[in-house]
């Protein structure tokens, strides 16, 4: 019976797919708050600081606010998941990064500290203009509109030529266009820029890493992509994201092996994430591991016992059971 397991579930050819694509069936919408302030690096609290989340597993759900005289700023509703949180101000240093949010219990109040532009070393963005050109790439490039995206880069960089760090994105536009050698001279020059960047450097250097190895991944070029990754990691050991990330691109191309082993890192940086057991669990079920997809499956239950994820899990299971 458990042999036509996928079969009885009705993913017999389409597993990898519903894992990939489950998260976007999540509204993102739930009863988890969120606050924080935004302070300079003297720690003094800064006002009309631009404050965005947008919820990784469904970008057109995004949440805006202005932080206001004590700097603070916070939101209610949140699903469960990875948010995206990013912060704008002219005269300082944009901030990008990922927070999970449970809505099983109080997130900790989070803490923005923003460099002045006349502090910065570079990727200072001064100008409102030049953060519509960012934002309006960044959509083109969500919806695979790669030689406009590549275009407000571009105008971007020719406005900001210190903020080295978009070009990441100009390399992705190339990659996903196809033209490798090309992405990957862009991403060696993110490289050897991030050598002087005491701030950012380790995370440049790691998601031009990543993208190299994303560039081998496509032309199949899988023990380079593996080089790479793991260059990547060991650049960023304890990003949950980065590896979470490197899993899913092997998991998407059906290198199991190398998904679960990703997967696995990811789950060992955050053990209170949920999302890594849910794809070790679909990497097991598709290697028809039923024990150890159960329990990656139960571990996810265990911290996110509710809604569509859980829902469909349980569903798994109870099927793994007949």
């Amino acid at each position: 019976m458990k042999a036509n397991i996928l079969k009885s579930l009705g993913l017999a050819t389409a597993v990898l797919i519903l894992a990939a694509g489950l998260a976007l069936a999540q509204a993102g919408r739930g009863v988890g708050r969120l606050g924080g302030v935004c302070l300079d690096l003297d720690d003094m609290p800064l006002e009309g600081v631009k404050v965005t989340l947008v919820f990784t597993q469904n970008e057109n759900l995004k949440f805006d606010a202005i932080t206001n005289k004590k700097g603070e700023w916070s939101f209610l509703g949140l699903g469960t998941g990875n948010w995206n949180l990013k912060t704008a101000a002219a005269g300082y240093l944009p901030i990008d990064k990922i927070l999970y949010v449970s809505q099983l219990s109080v997130n900790p109040k989070v803490t923005v500290k923003m460099q002045k532009t006349a502090t910065a070393a570079r990727g200072a963005v001064g100008d409102e203009t030049s953060y519509e050109s960012l934002e309006k790439g960044n959509q083109l490039l969500k919806e695979a509109k790669y030689d406009e995206a590549l275009a407000a880069y571009e105008q971007f960089f020719q406005k900001n030529p210190n903020f080295y760090q978009i070009q990441v994105s100009i390399g992705d536009c190339y990659r996903e266009k196809g033209e490798y050698e090309k992405a990957i001279e862009i991403y060696n020059k993110v490289l050897e820029q991030s050598k002087t960047d005491a701030a950012l450097g380790k995370e440049m250097a790691a998601k031009a890493l990543s993208g190299i190895g994303s560039v081998y991944l496509k032309q199949n070029k899988l023990q380079e992509a593996q080089d790479f990754f793991k260059k990547s990691i060991e650049n960023s050991p304890k990003d949950e994201i980065l590896a979470y990330n490197v899993g899913e691109i092997c998991f998407s191309n059906r290198n199991l092996d190398e998904a679960l082993k990703y997967f696995d890192l990811s789950s060992q940086i955050k053990p209170d994430w949920p999302d890594p057991y849910l794809k070790l669990g679909y990497v097991y079920l598709n290697k028809t591991d039923y024990a150890k997809a159960t329990e990656m499956f139960n571990k996810f239950l265990k911290l996110e016992p509710e809604g569509e994820r859980a829902a469909q899990v349980m569903n798994i299971l109870n099927a793994i059971k007949k």
